[in-house]
């Protein structure tokens, strides 16, 4: 039945309007104060949002390619125990129009998690203003020095560091590691794009602003205007653009609606949001030349200033890709795309020994991806405790599946904290499912990269020189003073007289607080309007989304611009990084020595084959398995001896092995086992162990467990070698 609804009362809206009034008021002194944190938080060297103390380790500016850039040290609150075997992790802040800190922005966030963990923490981190003349190359360069640093503070760690990189950092950090590969172990890129022109049709309008606004001539205008320095603001309005119902009204709103409850975290967002920073105009030009508009990252078509070329199948370490159906800066399509553009199958993927690994997360938003306390205690506590378990996981494509651990039945005593972490094999195909570009849309794409390149080069014949004599220095600091969204807090701020009595009016406000009711019809009137507000501009953002989607189609997918342009109109390939012969070549060496080495080794070479070979029938791993590893490791004195990294190097060798022959591997099993039955009897329990820890061994696993068995020849003396090529069933026990 439809709820009642009563006849307001002169009392109910007397109660409405006294709340409404004390309200406007209590709203005013949180936009003052908000002013006023504005001020004070530009005004310092080195602001940042960190909730944490830090250590300054590294300064940026003092290097032989001077940044602005930092490396600090995490300094562990009171209560969290470090571990100093436990291998470091590094995040990487984005800068991208904010300020640094949103690794760290409250206790539950990826540098908690991490610490919670046990795990030493590094922060690297910038200040509000570029140094002169600083290149995306620069930046690069500085960020492996700060590994290096990491590295040689911690020589006992078990493992090089992990390195999480949020949005703009994690492409940033995926070049460092293309360029130095030996300086990164697992590296979690959360939100961040890879694939620029990815996404699906009627969702993702953003990837097509580039185009539709002609290229990165603009960027170029903008970096002018600013003489040689480009106002993040920008960017932090290009954000804002893309949810004008939350920009113009919800956060607003939500802070007017809940004025008692929400003016902390309201404050403590905005410090982090309004906390604006410049680049150099070079920097954002090769931002938007390389890679929003020319997509030139994915297809190795990057070069650095000596001619080396960035490509991403040079990355060695696993690589945790984080997204979110739910984030309209950086859909899915962008994180994962490139993997597309690199290879042709899983088969290419472990060819060059990568191991990637995805998960995405059906609604958080962008922000919330390294913002929200509830995905730092799921999703990144998740990866920071299984850190090792994804270091060791067999080159591959994987996504990361979290099941609540009250679900869990069996090997319930190898799991920690309230969710399951199980890595399950992929395919290419997983990843198109989620959506992408046809060919016909590379084309509209690679026409509007093409078009960029044109304008671009005309403004810098006939426009470019006049701005740039005519903008000085203080011309350009007074725009980005009158900035819109630098108004917006100038406008409340402490240099505002009208604001000067709003901070006694609200005491009064406070001490003579009278909310109105929630069964107040006016309060519910209120709610209605302001539900009818957002419906209103959520249609408008639709309406927009889907003009500006239609013009980029109809402007680009035009075949006389494409053939005017050079794009090949009648190419139904898909854009793929260029392959290399010589690396064919090394694998083909690397077979080769692997099969001349199947039967060298001992119990623990023997050890991992079962397990991978059982292993693989499973479809994947998760980490009880790789917990009742671990214990074991520590409980054997000649595996304790063995690090990760050689651990590590053990499992991918036998992995390898079994994928290459495996008939002629397990045919060489019996030499890598103990003489001793009781030795053996002793390892194959070991094995079971490990199996059981993930829960009953079943199916094809079982039956392949069984065939290992076989092979321990637990009832019999010393093992007896097999001729590669025979099965099991052919072979009598001697």
């Amino acid at each position: 039945m439809p709820k009642s609804t009563s006849i307001p009362t002169f009392a109910d809206a007397y109660a409405y309007s006294l709340d409404a009034y004390q309200r406007s008021v209590l709203f005013l002194d949180v936009m003052r104060e908000r002013g006023a944190q504005y001020e004070e938080h530009r005004t310092q060297t080195a602001p940042n949002v960190l909730e944490f103390d830090v250590e300054l380790i590294c300064d940026g500016r003092t290097l032989a390619k001077p940044v602005n850039y930092a490396l600090v040290k995490i300094v562990a609150p009171d209560g969290i125990v470090i571990d100093p075997s436990k291998r470091p992790f590094v995040i990487v802040d984005p800068r991208a129009g904010h300020g640094p800190g949103i690794g760290g922005f409250k206790a539950d966030s990826e540098i908690g998690v991490a610490m919670k963990a046990g795990h030493p923490c590094y922060f690297i981190g910038f200040l509000p203003d570029p140094v002169p003349g600083q290149t995306i190359e620069d930046i690069a360069l500085a960020e492996a020095i700060f590994l290096e640093t990491v590295i040689a503070r911690h020589p006992s760690a078990d493992g090089k560091p992990c390195v999480i990189g949020n949005c703009q950092a994690g492409w940033a950090v995926m070049i460092v590691a293309a360029l130095r590969p030996e300086l990164f172990g697992p590296i979690i890129i959360a939100g961040a794009p890879l694939s620029y022109w990815a996404g699906v049709r009627g969702q993702n309008p953003m990837r097509y602003s580039g185009g539709l606004l002609g290229g990165s001539w603009l960027t170029a205008l903008t970096g002018d205007l600013g003489a040689g320095i480009f106002d993040g603001a920008w960017l932090v309005q290009n954000f804002e653009n893309q949810n004008p119902a939350n920009t113009l009204w919800t956060k607003q709103y939500n802070l007017y609606s809940k004025i008692d409850t929400e003016a902390a975290r309201y404050l403590g967002f905005e410090r982090w949001w309004g906390g604006h920073v410049t680049l150099n105009a070079e920097e954002m030009q090769f931002i938007v030349d390389e890679l929003f508009v020319g997509n030139k990252l994915a297809a190795g078509e990057i070069r650095t200033s000596d001619g080396t070329a960035i490509d991403l199948r040079n990355v060695r370490s696993p690589i945790v890709v984080f997204c979110s159906k739910g984030d309209n800066i950086t859909p899915p399509q962008q994180a994962l795309d490139w993997i597309l553009d690199l290879y042709d199958s899983v088969d290419e993927i472990r060819a060059y020994g990568q191991t990637i690994v995805y998960t995405v997360h059906e609604t958080i938003g962008h922000l919330g991806i390294f913002v929200s306390a509830g995905v730092a205690r799921k999703q990144h506590d998740e990866f920071a405790s299984n850190i090792d378990l994804i270091d060791v996981l067999p080159p591959g494509l994987y996504e990361a599946v979290l099941t609540p651990t009250s679900d869990v039945t069996e090997g319930k005593e190898y799991t920690s904290g309230e969710w399951l972490m199980r890595c399950e094999p992929r395919t290419l195909d997983d990843i198109r499912a989620l959506g992408g570009n046809d060919a016909e849309d590379e084309r509209r794409f690679a026409t509007a990269a093409k078009l960029s390149d044109v304008n671009l080069a005309l403004y810098r014949t006939y426009l470019q020189p006049a701005v740039r004599a005519a903008v000085t220095p203080p011309m350009a600091a007074a725009m980005r003073n009158l900035h819109p969204l630098r108004l917006q807090y100038a406008m409340f701020g402490p240099d505002n007289p009208f604001m000067g009595g709003v901070m006694a009016l609200a005491e009064q406000v406070r001490e003579s607080r009278e909310p109105a009711g929630e069964g107040n019809p006016f309060v519910a009137w209120q709610e209605s309007v302001s539900r009818q507000i957002v419906d209103g501009l959520e249609a408008w953002r639709r309406t927009a989304e889907y003009l500006s989607e239609q013009s980029f189609n109809a402007i680009y997918g035009s075949a006389t611009l494409q053939a005017a342009l050079g794009v090949d109109a009648h190419s139904g390939k898909p854009r793929k990084a260029a392959k290399s012969l010589l690396h064919q070549e090394l694998v083909e060496a690397r077979i080769a020595d692997l099969r001349s080495r199947m039967a060298e080794g001992g119990t623990c070479e023997g050890l991992a084959r079962s397990l991978i070979f059982v292993g693989m029938a499973r479809g994947g791993a998760d980490e009880r398995g790789f917990e009742a590893v671990r214990r074991l490791r520590q409980a054997h004195p000649e595996t304790r001896q063995l690090s990760l990294a050689a651990f590590k190097a053990v499992m991918r060798e036998q992995y390898f092995m079994l994928l290459i022959d495996e008939d002629a591997a397990l045919a060489a099993l019996p030499t890598l086992l103990p003489e001793a039955v009781e030795e053996r009897r002793s390892a194959f329990a070991a094995l079971r162990d490990v199996l059981d820890a993930s829960g009953a061994v079943k199916g094809v696993a079982a039956e392949r467990l069984q065939r290992v068995a076989t092979l321990f020849r637990l009832d019999s003396g010393p093992p007896v070698p097999i001729a590669a090529g025979k099965t099991i069933s052919n072979r009598k026990a001697s």
